[in-house]
């Protein structure tokens, strides 16, 4: 099963702290709990991230310079197409923003196994199976379909996507696609 969403498909919502907007991709949930999340947000200034108690983050910065995440017991650096996994529910601060930047965040249960996410380069991606999400930083084909620069394909089993520039792949925990 393949799902191709675009930008009509996605969701604009309030940052929980009430300091931004995300675009919600995707989320799958059950019994009234989120199992997983795409999103994607802009960071325009340092502040504090949104707290998700039980929840794993993964934040992969899209366009712009990066920043620091500072406060959770140690610093890590959001580089441009480098993804950083921390945990939700801990106190996290943007910092050193010198310009936006926009990223492709990845929220997923804790008590589930997290998730594998990766950017890979123009080319051909390949999957046999399992859950997983590729979202377009350009265009190309997935299974023959024409798929542009920001959009999100979801597939349980076979993919094969055939990229004209970079894609974020992410593994999903075993949870139903939305």
């Amino acid at each position: 099963m393949m799902r191709h969403l675009t930008a009509a498909d996605f969701r604009s919502m309030p940052w929980a702290n009430g300091k931004g907007v995300t675009l919600e991709l995707a989320r799958a949930d059950r019994a009234g709990a989120m199992l997983w999340r795409l999103s994607r947000a802009s960071v325009v200034e340092d502040g504090d991230f949104s707290i998700f108690p039980g929840i794993e983050r993964n934040l992969t910065v899209l366009t712009g310079p990066g920043f620091d995440l500072v406060g959770m017991g140690g610093d890590l650096r959001a580089d441009p197409l480098r993804p950083v996994a921390f945990a939700g529910d801990v106190p996290v601060r943007a910092q050193g923003v010198t310009a936006p930047c926009d990223d492709f965040n990845v929220m997923t249960a804790r008590h589930l196994p997290r998730p594998g996410v990766t950017v890979a380069d123009a080319g051909r991606i390949v999957i046999a199976d399992g859950i997983a999400a590729l979202y377009a930083l350009a265009g190309g084909q997935v299974n023959g379909q024409a798929v542009a620069a920001g959009d999100l394909i979801l597939t349980e089993g076979a993919l094969d996507w055939q990229m004209q520039g970079p894609a974020i792949a992410v593994s999903l925990p075993a949870a139903p696609m939305p």
